[in-house]
C-alpha cells in the first residue's frame, strides 16, 4: 500500500498556499489569509478550473471554484490589467484559466525541485457539481482552502487540492528560507 507522508502533504499544501498568493491575488491586496477546510459545505460556486500537475509517481489536480458573476468578473479583470466591461464571456473564462495556469507553473516549477519529469496539463473549467466524485479518484490526500482577499473590492474563493499517489511520497520542505527572503529585487 502506498502513502504520502505527512511532511509531503504538508509541502504540496504549503507550495500550493505560496501558488496562489503569487498567481491568484492581486499584488495591491492589503492581505491574503488562506484557511484549511475539511469540506466545501459552505461554497456556493457552479463552476471550477481543474488543472493537473502530474509525475511518475503522483497525480496532483488543483480545482479553482468560481460563480461567473459581475464581482468574480470584476476580480479577474483587475489581475489580468483589464477591465470587466470589456471581457465576453469567453475572454472571462480565459482569464481565469490563465490565472489557474499560472498557479499550477508556480506550482509545478516549485516541486520539480523534488521530482523529476513533472508536467502539466492545459486549465479546463467544469461543472462545481463534479467535485462531488473527488473521494472515488482514490487520492492519497485531498486538502480544500478557502482565500480570502482583503483589497478595493474584498473577494473570497475556494480551492481543492488532490494527489493520487502512485508510490510512496516523502519530500521535505525547508520554508525557513522562504520566510527570511523577501523576494525583493537589489540593484547595484
Amino acid at each position: 500500500m502506498v502513502m504520502i507522508s505527512k511532511q509531503a502533504k504538508d509541502g504540496f499544501n504549503h507550495l500550493l498556499i505560496k501558488a496562489i498568493k503569487s498567481s491568484l491575488v492581486m499584488p495591491s491586496a492589503d492581505a491574503c489569509e488562506v484557511n484549511f477546510l475539511t469540506d466545501l459545505a459552505e461554497s456556493e460556486e457552479t463552476k471550477m478550473v481543474i488543472l493537473t500537475v502530474s509525475s511518475y509517481l503522483f497525480r496532483l489536480m488543483v480545482f479553482i471554484y468560481f460563480t461567473p458573476d459581475d464581482n468574480t468578473k470584476e476580480y479577474y479583470a483587475r489581475i489580468n490589467k483589464t477591465h470587466s466591461s470589456d471581457m465576453s464571456d469567453q475572454s472571462f473564462y480565459d482569464a481565469i484559466a490563465e490565472c489557474g495556469n499560472i498557479c499550477c507553473g508556480i506550482l509545478n516549477r516549485d516541486l520539480s525541485q523534488f521530482f523529476p519529469h513533472i508536467g502539466m496539463s492545459t486549465p479546463n473549467i467544469i461543472d462545481k457539481n463534479c467535485s462531488s466524485y473527488l473521494n472515488v479518484l482514490g487520492c492519497g490526500h485531498i486538502q480544500h482552502f478557502k482565500v480570502n482577499v482583503n483589497d478595493i473590492n474584498a473577494a473570497s474563493f475556494y480551492v481543492s487540492l488532490c494527489v493520487s499517489d502512485y508510490a510512496d511520497l516523502h519530500f521535505m520542505l525547508d520554508i525557513s528560507e522562504e520566510e527570511t527572503s523577501t523576494g525583493e529585487l537589489e540593484l547595484f
